[in-house]
């Protein structure tokens, strides 16, 4: 049997600017929208839309009630795969993902996808409570296991899986043109925000726990004594904005907010900073490298973000002291174009988009559909 478009349910949660929305998006952008198509499946409570061009290529976007009203969100997942009738449903959600499996599962759809994007840190309680009383059941009602690293894959689906390589890594890939080293940009760029003759340190991310704000506030505090022109600059937004901004007041803090030109902007900065308590493999890493930034990233986040020599490992639980001390040692940092490099990691979302579409053709091949 020959069909096509054949569409896929992309399960997203919450729409709130997060890295995992952009990966995925970027995904969509990037494959045969002639042979699949996505079905977006987002919580009501979203704060952010569907970009505009998702919409205008085919893909289409359902509100559901949010994963808080449990019964409520899986009845409507049930009734929608029931009356859409698909043969994949792709779960980002995590531990959470055993819930929208579920409801596939008793919809009768033959695929289901269990995508780990993250892992747990310590001190996130509420979350990580959560993250753990699930994950034992992640793989109940999945059929096939999908992770951003080997990393968030052992994470969620166990070592013993990874070994016997049953979980299919898709690399948290990017369009490297959009970020390649320009020196004319970065110009352009510290010219319209005022930082010709700063060192910028920047850092994009959600304002929450696991990104670690405070940390990355007494290290640029820190910093301040003994570079007076450093400048932090924050990409992103969150449920911890307004409290991280009251405690940043005083400081040569630039908070941006949720930006759709980061790609520019990391031309402006000088060294990326990333000091999460936990991660999978944080797209902003991978782009930050693209861009040619040296990278400052916590040892909680996986081996396998670092792509580039620009990328460096510290622990956040020695104090702010060896981060002061890199960041000083890489303000003349020599920055060249390193999308080469990535590519051949795999960071390429033109190959990474291929190798999914190809990924999900064998798994419709397994249903007797081709296209």
């Amino acid at each position: 049997m020959k069909l096509g478009p054949i569409r896929v349910a992309q399960i997203m949660g919450k729409l709130v600017g997060r890295g995992v929305e952009s990966v995925i998006f970027n995904y969509y952008r990037h494959i045969d929208h002639t042979k699949i198509q996505f079905d977006f499946y987002a919580d009501d409570d979203s704060t952010v839309p569907m970009p505009q061009d998702i919409l205008d290529a085919g893909a289409r976007c359902y509100m559901i009630p949010r994963y808080q009203r449990l019964p409520q969100n899986m009845a409507a997942l049930y009734r929608h795969f029931k009356e859409q009738g698909y043969t994949i449903v792709h779960s980002d959600l995590n531990a959470l993902s055993v819930f929208s499996l579920c409801a596939a599962r008793l919809a009768g759809v033959p695929v289901r996808i269990a995508h780990s994007h993250s892992t747990a840190g310590k001190g996130d309680t509420k979350k990580n409570i959560l993250k753990y009383i699930l994950r034992p059941f992640a793989k109940t009602f999945a059929t096939n296991y999908v992770a951003c690293s080997r990393y968030a894959g052992a994470w969620l689906f166990g070592k013993k899986a990874m070994e016997q390589g049953k979980v299919t890594i898709f690399n948290n890939a990017i369009e490297l043109d959009a970020f390649r080293y320009d020196r004319a940009v970065r110009g352009e760029v510290r010219t319209e925000l005022g930082l010709e003759g700063k060192f910028v340190i920047g850092h994009v991310g959600a304002f929450c726990y696991q990104k670690n704000h405070e940390f990355l506030l007494d290290i640029f505090r820190d910093i301040c004594g003994q570079c007076p022109d450093a400048v932090l600059l924050l990409v992103g937004d969150g449920p911890d904005r307004a409290r991280i901004e009251e405690k940043a007041r005083g400081m040569a803090v630039l908070s941006l907010g949720q930006r759709d030109d980061v790609g520019r902007l990391y031309q402006a900065m000088d060294v990326f900073v990333l000091p999460s308590r936990y991660e999978g493999l944080p797209v902003v890493g991978v782009e930050a490298q693209a861009a040619g930034l040296p990278c400052l990233l916590s040892d909680a986040v996986t081996q396998d973000a670092k792509v580039t020599d620009g990328a460096v490992f510290l622990s956040i639980s020695n104090g702010t002291g060896p981060w002061v001390q890199k960041l000083l040692e890489l303000r003349d940092f020599d920055r060249t174009d390193t999308s080469e490099q990535l590519a051949k990691r795999g960071f390429s979302i033109a190959d990474q988009g291929a190798g999914l579409l190809r990924y999900y053709a064998e798994l419709l091949r397994g249903q007797g559909i081709s296209f």
